[in-house]
């Protein structure tokens, strides 16, 4: 079962809970491609529940939206019988 939620918290649009445990990150040793500029920070993989299912949302290189921008990575949380999605964001 899944549900959306309208959630105010951080700018996002939605929050989605899932009844189904998220599956374990995957840390497969990976090559990042050449960061672009000294600017870009790393965002790391992780799972996100799109089309009835996880998928994996693999690792990139991200240029933050003002240079005292800090990457707040997006998790799963267990919430009563399920698990909240949390996005990442970009804390100022």
């Amino acid at each position: 079962m899944v549900t959306q939620q309208p959630n105010v918290s951080n700018a996002q649009a939605s929050t989605i809970i899932v009844t189904q445990a998220p599956p374990q990150r995957q840390d497969v040793p990976m090559a990042r491609p050449e960061r672009p500029s000294a600017q870009h920070v790393w965002v790391e993989g992780y799972w996100t529940w799109r089309n009835e299912r996880y998928e994996w949302m693999a690792g990139h290189w991200a240029l933050p939206p003002s240079p005292s921008a800090r990457w707040v990575a997006p998790r799963w949380e267990r919430e009563g019988n399920g698990y909240r999605f949390y996005e990442g964001y970009w804390r100022y």
